[in-house]
C-alpha cells in the first residue's frame, strides 16, 4: 500500500476549502483517508497565517514512514520548512511547438522576400535617378522615336497577313 499526502477538496461550489490529508494513493481524491493533517483555503490572502495550516509533527511522521507529497503538498511543507522541495527547471516549457515554429519560419520567409523585393525596387530606382544624364536625355528619345515608327510597320505588315490567313480559312470551309 502506498500512501500518499494530498489535498481533499471540500466546501461549496465556487468555494473551495481543502484539507490536507494521509491516504492511500488509491482511494478517492474525497474519500476515505487515513489522517488530516492540515487545511488550505484558496480563499484567504497569500500573506494571511490560517491560509495553509500543517500539523508539524504528523507531516514529520507521515513522511518518515514513507508518504509521498503531491506537488502542492510538497510546496506547502517546504514553504512550511517542514521538508526540502528541489527546484524544478523544464527549458522546453515556454517552447512553441513544431507547427507553431513552421509557422514563425515561413512568416520570416515571407517578410525576408518582400524586403529583398523592397531593396531591389530601391536600387532600381537609384539606378534610374543616376542614368538618364542631361546629355544623354535627346539621344535617348531619338532612339525610341525611331524605334515607334518601326513597331508600327512591323504590326502593320501582319495584321494583313492574319486577314489572308482567316479568309482563306473560311473559304476552305
Amino acid at each position: 500500500m502506498s500512501i500518499s499526502i494530498r489535498l481533499s477538496r471540500g466546501g461549496a461550489k465556487k468555494r473551495p476549502y481543502y484539507r490536507i490529508v494521509v491516504a492511500n494513493s488509491r482511494s478517492p481524491r474525497d474519500g476515505k483517508y487515513l489522517e488530516q493533517i492540515g487545511t488550505y483555503n484558496p480563499l484567504l490572502a497569500k500573506d494571511s497565517a490560517d491560509r495553509v495550516k500543517i500539523t508539524e509533527d504528523r507531516a514529520r511522521y507521515w513522511l518518515g514512514v514513507g508518504a509521498q507529497p503531491t506537488d502542492r503538498v510538497a510546496r506547502f511543507l517546504d514553504a512550511a520548512g517542514i521538508v526540502e522541495r528541489a527546484a524544478r527547471n523544464n527549458p522546453k516549457k515556454g517552447e512553441p511547438g513544431e507547427k507553431a515554429k513552421e509557422r514563425a519560419e515561413e512568416r520570416a520567409a515571407k517578410i525576408a522576400e518582400a524586403e529583398e523585393a523592397a531593396r531591389a525596387a530601391e536600387e532600381e530606382a537609384k539606378a534610374a535617378a543616376a542614368a538618364p544624364a542631361p546629355e544623354e536625355a535627346p539621344a535617348a528619345e531619338e532612339a525610341a522615336a525611331e524605334e515607334a515608327p518601326a513597331a508600327e510597320e512591323a504590326a502593320a505588315e501582319e495584321a494583313p497577313a492574319a486577314e489572308d490567313a482567316a479568309t482563306e480559312e473560311q473559304a476552305e470551309g
